[in-house]
């Protein structure tokens, strides 16, 4: 008897709440926190960048594997086919020379419309091949460095040494390959600011255009992983707001490699090695020298030194004899020294210490006549 009056009594106090409050205290969700705006990253080169250009698959795939996420890889240009899902957006023009892009004035057009937080540049092979002398070449990287800072005055910039080149129709591009890379950390230095750092990334050393192209130019499936490998670690350091402070970072599946720069005494100095000692018990190593690239006149070699004893080393020595005609000139990871054709090379701070089954790389240039070929390497552990 009582529920009638009660029910209408109700009905009439739900009747005066307006509409509006009654859904909001119903059926309003949670608010949710905005997301947080993607960094936009641009890919900026030539066909090495572009046609397909699938190290940036590689890379966009292994962002996203290590929790990466919120990165957007922008360019006015498509994607093309990589054999994997990921962001193909990019600004890899194939045949462009860097050279034409600036004088052209190309580049704040794809900047206005895409307008990218971070560049990873990789240019100038087509100009290497065209013969245009480095000095111009870094003439126009310095132009598109103005531009991109003009657009957006806290571009992180990374900047890569070129992968080497070895067309059948150009003799001398490996030559002019080394010349260009040898000056793009000066100019980097130079150029870079706090507000828009730019830093470099080697993706020449250890890359050998007869295992890491097609064609001599161009890179396979092995040399977009290598490539991949070289620009996730100055990525990852410009996606956090950092620049990396020139400590080696090791990838999964390559050592790590600082700048080349000269470390070969002179032919023929005397060089003093220090009395030969006993390894300490289970340490132990071994060494493989292998040719990576040649070119008339000249050539590029690695050698990879592995642990092969049960305890970790602190360090290592590898010794071989060069054959008749061949001298290195320039080497990395590793301090190196020759009287006449005999070599030592000697672990460098940061690559002595092995762990079992571990390996450490060091590479070099050298010249040679006729074709240069591999002498046989031994490694001695402390």
């Amino acid at each position: 008897m009582l529920r009638r009056p009660f029910l209408s009594a109700l009905l009439a106090v739900l009747a005066a709440v307006p509409l509006t409050l009654l859904v909001g205290l119903v059926a309003a969700p949670a608010a949710r926190p905005a997301a947080a705006t993607p960094l936009r990253v641009m890919p900026l080169g030539d066909s090495i960048t572009g046609s397909p250009g699938c190290w940036r698959s590689v890379l966009w795939n292994r962002l996203q594997s290590t929790g990466h996420t919120n990165v957007d890889f922008v360019g006015t240009l498509g994607p093309q086919g990589c054999g994997q899902p990921y962001d193909g957006d990019n600004e890899g023009h194939g045949g462009y020379l860097v050279t034409n892009v600036a004088n052209q004035n190309l580049l704040p057009g794809w900047l206005t419309a895409t307008r990218p937080d971070i560049v990873l540049m990789h240019f100038g092979t087509n100009d290497v091949w065209s013969n245009i002398a480095p000095a111009t070449i870094l003439t126009a990287y310095s132009k598109l460095v103005d531009q991109m800072r003009a657009s957006n005055p806290a571009m992180r910039i990374i900047v890569a040494k070129i992968i080497p080149m070895a067309p059948s129709s150009c003799a001398e591009c490996g030559q002019r390959t080394v010349a260009l890379n040898a000056v793009i950390d000066g100019w980097a230095a130079g150029k870079t600011t706090a507000a828009s750092p730019i830093v470099v990334v080697d993706q020449w050393t250890g890359f050998s255009t007869t295992t890491d192209t097609y064609d001599g130019v161009h890179p396979n499936a092995a040399g977009d992983q290598k490539m991949s490998d070289r620009w996730y670690p100055a990525l990852v350091a410009a996606l956090g707001g950092t620049t990396p402070t020139g400590t080696p970072t090791a990838s999964p599946t390559t050592s790590p490699t600082p700048t080349p720069s000269p470390t070969v005494s002179p032919t023929g100095s005397p060089t003093v090695d220090p009395p030969t000692t006993s390894p300490p018990a289970g340490v132990a190593c071994t060494a493989s020298y292998r040719i990576t690239n040649q070119w008339q006149g000249g050539h590029q070699g690695e050698v990879t030194v592995r642990s092969t004893g049960a305890a970790r080393t602190t360090g290592w020595r590898v010794t071989f004899t060069l054959p008749a005609g061949q001298q290195i000139t320039q080497t990395w990871n590793a301090e190196l020294t020759q009287t006449g054709s005999a070599v030592t090379a000697r672990n460098v701070g940061w690559n002595g210490a092995l762990a079992p089954a571990a390996e450490a790389t060091f590479g070099f240039l050298g010249t040679n006549t006729g074709t240069a070929t591999a002498p046989t390497a031994t490694c001695t552990a402390s």
